[in-house]
C-alpha cells in the first residue's frame, strides 16, 4: 500500500475514532511506565481499576520499593501474571533509582535498559508521556497493520519498523492509536466486523479474499 493509500486510510480511521487515545490512567511517566507492564495480557478496564487503588498507596520509584514484591503482587494481581510484572516493575523501579536518580528517561534506548522494558512498552511512554513520535506495536495493531496493509511483516519488530518507513512522522502517535481502536472496535481477532468497517474498499484482507 503507497503511502498516500495509507494516510488515506488513516483519515478515515480518525473520522471514525476522532477521540481516540491511550487509553491507561496515569498523572505521570512512572505511572504509565507501570501501567503499560500491568496491561500485557489485560485489558485497560481492568488495569486502571488496579491503578487507581496502587497508586494512592505507591506511585514512585522509591514508593514502589519500600512497598515490596509481596505487597506489590497482592496489589496487582487482577491482572494476571502478577509474578512476572511484579519482577519487573520492580526490576524497573530498581534501575531508575540507581541509574537515573528516579526519573524516567526520555529515548527509547536509555527506556529499553530498564528491566521489563520492551519496546512496545518504551514507546507507549515516548508518544504519551513526552510526546515523542513513536509507534507502540502491540497484539492490534500487529493484526491489523498487517491485515489491512498498512505493514506486510512476520513480527512486531518488522511491523514497527515498516509502518515507520511507510507514514508520515506527524502520524505515528496518533496513527497507533486509531489501529488499536479499530482492532479492540470491529477489525477483531475472531470474526471481523468486515459489514460494518470503514476502510473495507482499502483493506488488502477483503480484496484478497475477493480475488
Amino acid at each position: 500500500m503507497q503511502n498516500e493509500h495509507m494516510v488515506k486510510v488513516l483519515n478515515i480511521l480518525d473520522e471514525t475514532y476522532p477521540d481516540a487515545k491511550c487509553g491507561l490512567n496515569y498523572t505521570t511517566a512512572y505511572e504509565l511506565l507501570v501501567a503499560t507492564i500491568l496491561s500485557a495480557q489485560c485489558t485497560d478496564i481492568r488495569v486502571n481499576k488496579v491503578t487507581a487503588r496502587l497508586f494512592s498507596k505507591a506511585n514512585t520509584p522509591d514508593e514502589i520499593l519500600e512497598l515490596g514484591i509481596d505487597e506489590l503482587k497482592d496489589e496487582i494481581k487482577e491482572c494476571g501474571l502478577f509474578n512476572n510484572k511484579s519482577k519487573n516493575i520492580i526490576s524497573m523501579s530498581q534501575d531508575l533509582v540507581s541509574k537515573y536518580k528516579g526519573q524516567v528517561p526520555e529515548t527509547q534506548k536509555e527506556l529499553v535498559k530498564l528491566g521489563g522494558v520492551g519496546r512496545k512498552t518504551a514507546n507507549v511512554v515516548l508518544s504519551n508521556a513526552f510526546d515523542v513520535p513513536a509507534i507502540a506495536v502491540d497484539t492490534h495493531v500487529f493484526r491489523v497493520a498487517n491485515r489491512i496493509g498498512l505493514a506486510s511483516a512476520k513480527n512486531v519488530d518488522q511491523t514497527e519498523k515498516q509502518l515507520m518507513e511507510n507514514l508520515p512522522k506527524d502520524w505515528w502517535s496518533h496513527g497507533h492509536h486509531l489501529i488499536i481502536h479499530h482492532g479492540r472496535n470491529i477489525c477483531t481477532a475472531r470474526k471481523p466486523k468486515c459489514d460494518i468497517c470503514p476502510v473495507y474498499e482499502l483493506c488488502e484482507f477483503v480484496n484478497k479474499k475477493k480475488h
